[in-house]
């Protein structure tokens, strides 16, 4: 059985893992002690570590990287936390943690990389290599695949369970269960050196969306006029159907 390794085993690393356990024996990291045994019980291989924001001199190669087909880094290295802040020594723990790796490399980033202008952003419209957040990886591991993915939804993820503001705004969201469906599609296509918009292809605007989860009618004018992010380069590719094309649908 092939070896997949997911550096970051939270909410959507765990979607991934699970969705794939059937194909791939799971390696996972988690920085958090008390969700080992949880992860355990899943059957995946589960080590403990955090990436400081300081150099670790102690940071060694994970172990088992030479033995995995393929991993996914699913940790926040954007440096956005209500303000911008250096990322620099957290990034070079995790690319020590990753040593020499050849194989298959996917990274998850964000549609939050395009600018706030209302117009429809495709990959090409912001390059990997002038995002920070993306290009320190590709500097290193060329094979990456950057996943830009949007506002992460599904299950109790849903626009209605949160309090929203700029009810008009246009939406970039993305079940969790089409991530799983991309990666999985990369996986079986040994994609390498792909940037992609994982977002879902209908923009709908907030109240729409919440309207629609909690089954009252929207009666408010339709606008295509915003801040879309694009899937025509995902859907042409990877010849990529999606189970969850309209985010006001995906509590069904």
């Amino acid at each position: 059985m092939k070896k997949l390794g997911i550096i970051g085993c939270g909410w959507l690393g765990t979607h991934i893992a699970e969705r794939l356990s059937n194909q791939y024996e799971i390696f996972v990291t988690t920085t958090t002690e008390s969700k080992i045994e949880r992860l355990k019980s899943k059957n995946f291989h589960t080590d403990l570590v955090s990436f400081s924001d300081e150099i670790d001199t102690g940071m060694k190669e994970w172990e088992v990287a030479s033995e995995l087909d393929a991993i996914m880094v699913s940790v926040p290295f954007s440096g956005i936390r209500g303000a911008q802040i250096s990322m620099t020594e957290k990034r070079q723990n995790l690319l020590n943690f990753l040593g020499d790796y050849k194989g298959q490399l996917f990274y998850t980033s964000s549609t939050g990389v395009y600018p706030q202008t209302e117009k429809d952003f495709k990959e090409d419209d912001v390059p990997a290599k002038d995002v920070e957040s993306e290009n320190f990886i590709l500097e290193k591991f060329p094979q990456t695949n950057i996943l830009r993915l949007g506002g992460l939804m599904g299950d109790q993820r849903l626009l209605k369970n949160y309090n929203i503001s700029q009810l008009d705004q246009l939406v970039n969201h993305i079940h969790y269960a089409d991530i799983c469906s991309v990666v999985e599609k990369m996986l079986d296509n040994h994609s390498e050196y792909k940037v992609y918009n994982v977002v879902a292809p209908i923009h709908p605007n907030k109240e729409e969306v919440i309207n629609a989860q909690k089954d009252l009618p929207y009666s408010g004018e339709r606008t295509d006029q915003g801040r879309t992010i694009s899937p025509k380069r995902l859907i042409e590719e990877l010849n990529f159907e999606f189970q969850y094309p309209d985010p006001r649908y995906f509590h069904l």
